[in-house]
């Protein structure tokens, strides 16, 4: 289960469950108040977060007793590339893994939409985070009409029994909505066409759901509304600021590791019996 812990400020970006519903308006995209410090100690205290985290991954995976889910959504250009590199990139390939998930190949469709998600959870003493994840079954699924609309209803439902089996079975889930303004969305992409390093990233078809904006906001509203649960807690992360974005969600993911009862395993079977000669 999600552990007990204080965010402090943070605190102010979790979902809370059955809270009533969200409206994404009422969240400023540029919001700072959650840590009260600027930019240079922000990018700063994100440091000492993500080097608390690759102390702690060592811990979770020497006990191998958790496993722990990041979940990253967002809009095209909301930065979960970038939060993947910026605040995971550090710790060890042994004991993270991360998973992108694109359109759903010929395979993938002919079983349940949880299936191939169900194959990428991480086992126990892993880190594993998602950029996009089965969230895309209730969101892209539902703006574009891929599936009846009956069927997307029950996913909700799906989504949050699926969650809550993992976190009975010592997953602990963590999952982030990068909120972005259309507006900053539209500065990143034109900085992507303009930029020869980064142009590869563009595709015509974050054009085309540009016109869908609304109808996501709409989608994620709901899903926000719906899927945040004591288990599994969405979290609105403001993410126009990048180096606020990174702070925020480190210090979560710190939060959370900590939290957890990690520790060395302190007794070794046949170990009176060991002769190094």
């Amino acid at each position: 289960m999600f552990p007990a812990i204080d965010l402090g400020g943070l605190e102010r970006y979790r979902v809370r469950a059955g809270g009533g519903p969200v409206k994404l308006a009422d969240f400023d995209p540029r919001d700072r108040k959650g840590l009260a410090f600027g930019k240079a100690a922000a990018k700063k205290a994100t440091a000492g977060d993500i080097a608390e985290i690759d102390r702690l991954q060592e811990m979770l995976y020497a006990q191998a007793k958790h496993a722990v889910l990041v979940v990253l959504q967002g809009m095209d250009a909301s930065g979960k590339d970038s939060t993947i590199r910026n605040v995971f990139g550090r710790l060890s390939p042994l004991g993270a893994v991360a998973t992108s998930f694109k359109k759903p190949t010929e395979r993938e469709l002919a079983h349940d939409f949880l299936w191939r998600i169900h194959k990428a959870v991480p086992p126990r003493r892993m880190i594993g985070i998602f950029n996009r994840s089965h969230y895309e079954d209730v969101l892209v699924v539902r703006v574009h009409d891929l599936a009846p609309p009956d069927r997307v209803e029950a996913r909700y439902g799906e989504i949050n029994a699926f969650e809550q089996h993992l976190a009975e079975n010592d997953t602990t889930i963590l999952k982030f909505f990068l909120h972005t303004s259309k507006k900053e969305q539209t500065r990143r992409l034109r900085a992507r066409l303009a930029d020869p390093t980064k142009r590869w990233k563009f595709s015509p078809d974050d054009i085309a759901e540009r016109k869908h904006w609304d109808e996501y906001m709409a989608a994620y509203q709901i899903a926000l509304e719906r899927c945040s649960t004591e288990a599994a807690p969405w979290f609105i992360v403001p993410a126009d600021r990048k180096w606020y974005r990174d702070a925020v969600i480190a210090r979560i993911v710190h939060g959370t590791l900590a939290a957890l009862d990690l520790a060395y395993p302190s007794e070794m079977p046949g170990l009176d019996k060991l002769r190094i000669t």
